[in-house]
């Protein structure tokens, strides 16, 4: 499986200076990551807000070695938020934050993280709008839910992401659907060791039909963090024997992946909100996007080949 072997790369300082200094990376970089800066932004929220679609706002960078870093990373989505206030888009745009960014690895992490995430909480609460805590390798996920537990003492609205591929979510997912959660589902997107996650696709695909009907059952609201056309008709399905109106869930997906999907969904009604990522430290990012689908990879080969 390629997946892995990319994932390893992602962590590489020489990889990263290889695909860097390719000439046509920022070129496929741009499909994913359609800018560096937040003027870069505002013409794609207003562009796929104006088709009808929602979004969620990342600012990527994960390489957070300092605690000064991680107070950039604080501000750069406070930044952020008052852009959104402008543009009064209210619920329509919300923020992804990985808490990686916010210091959780430094020492004294967990403090810090919340001490740094909280003031973004509370700024988008101030808008009208809400954040989503995401996922990272499972070494980091204790404490991710426990912020989220801690975060939602004051606004209930903060949602988290769990992984499809880990042994461990099928239980958290019972856990998390509950009323008034906001619990957003994807596969997984890191490499993790045989011993805490399924390795095979297949596999991979069951507990996610498995962990989305305990969400669809549950007393939350699921966001279906998808690309795949079958789990997205089986989402539909559960939804339905659910008795779920279609604002009762969402469909998530990137930035730059199956543009006519997010348009065809949200024209028949349903949410669909797209995770748009922006920033300078796209790297880390942009690999992982890579690992998850063959497809992606293949763009980036050919784009080599024929521009290189």
């Amino acid at each position: 499986m390629l997946g892995p072997v990319i994932l390893a790369a992602s962590r590489s300082d020489r990889m990263r200076r290889l695909i860097s200094a390719a000439p046509v990376t920022k070129q496929v970089v741009d499909r994913f990551i359609p800018g560096e800066t937040v003027s870069d932004i505002v013409p794609i929220i207003k562009d796929l807000t104006g088709k009808g679609l929602q979004l969620t706002m990342d600012v990527v960078g994960e390489d957070i070695t300092t605690p000064a870093q991680a107070e950039g990373a604080r501000d750069a989505y406070l930044a952020l938020i008052d852009h959104l206030k402008e543009l009064e888009l209210g619920e329509k745009v919300e923020m992804s934050v990985k808490l990686s960014m916010f210091g959780q690895a430094l020492e004294g992490g967990h403090e810090l993280a919340l001490a740094n995430v909280r003031p973004v909480v509370e700024a988008a609460a101030a808008i009208g709008t809400t954040v989503t805590l995401d996922a990272e390798d499972h070494t980091t996920l204790d404490s991710m839910f426990a912020i989220h537990e801690e975060l939602r003492k004051d606004h209930p609205g903060t949602g988290c992401v769990i992984q499809a591929y880990l042994f461990r979510t099928e239980a958290d997912a019972k856990r998390l659907a509950e009323a008034g959660s906001r619990v957003r589902l994807v596969k997984g997107a890191y490499k993790e060791p045989a011993e805490v996650a399924y390795q095979q696709k297949h596999e991979i695909d069951k507990a996610y039909v498995r962990i989305l009907k305990t969400l669809m059952d549950g007393e939350g609201y699921p966001m279906i963090g998808s690309h795949d056309p079958r789990l997205i008709s089986i989402a539909q399905e559960l939804a339905h024997n659910a008795g779920r109106k279609l604002d009762e869930y969402e469909f998530q997906m990137l930035y730059g992946i199956r543009g006519d999907e997010h348009l065809r969904l949200a024209a028949e009604g349903h949410r669909m909100r797209v995770y748009t990522a922006y920033g300078t430290d796209w790297y880390g990012y942009f690999m992982r996007r890579l690992a998850e689908k063959p497809a992606n990879l293949r763009f980036f080969l050919r784009s080599m080949v024929s521009k290189g």
